[in-house]
């Protein structure tokens, strides 16, 4: 009995998209490669042969996840408005998108860190790199408010980014355990009011 084999209308960057989904309903640990299998339709000897393993599969799931992540953020806190209403935007940008993937169970790259960077040299790589460019982008924005006078905080644009960095990802894993958006909404007003004041 033959194999399945490659799909006819085998698309690479979907294959990608439709394994993003698998890894993070299931986690690493948690997706089997019959779970890949069976949501991508590609038998093993192809989806092996086209990526590798498992493992090559996930890298390539959150590099696409990570770019595409770091280019939303980045056109929110460069959109030419200001600096209060871009922090803001980001805000309600992440809320918006764990509060409607509720299936996905929060970010995918702050899901693999909690679950592999310890261990995991690839994914503590990736996950290290989008911290980094947030926070890049973030110490720019802070450096425009404090420049402007629009932040009138005595603090560096380090602090202040790595301030709403903490706030921002602490959010995100609380999101993810309790889905509780009044909450939610609590925090990021407070650290709103920390950089701009009441």
């Amino acid at each position: 009995m033959s194999k399945r084999g490659r799909p006819r209308d085998f698309d690479y960057s979907s294959i990608v998209d439709v394994a993003m989904k698998t890894f993070w309903i299931n986690g690493y640990e948690g997706c089997s490669t019959q779970n890949l299998c069976s949501d991508t339709g590609l038998g093993k000897g192809s989806l092996y042969n086209t990526f590798g393993s498992k493992h090559e599969l996930y890298k390539k799931v959150l590099e696409r996840y990570h770019e595409n992540g770091i280019r939303d953020q980045k056109e929110i806190l460069e959109n030419p408005i200001s600096v209060k209403e871009r922090l803001s935007n980001f805000f309600a940008w992440a809320l918006e998108e764990d509060f409607k993937h509720t299936d996905h169970k929060g970010c995918l790259l702050i899901n693999a860190g909690l679950e592999r960077a310890n261990h995991d040299p690839m994914v503590e790589e990736i996950v290290s790199k989008h911290v980094e460019l947030l926070l890049q982008a973030l110490e720019r924005v802070m450096e425009e408010g404090l420049r402007t006078g629009e932040i009138k905080r005595r603090q560096s644009a380090v602090d202040l980014a790595s301030l709403f960095l903490s706030s921002y990802y602490g959010l995100r894993v609380l999101i993810t355990s309790v889905q509780n958006r009044t909450l939610a909404e609590q925090i990021i007003n407070g650290t709103m009011e920390s950089i701009f004041g009441a």
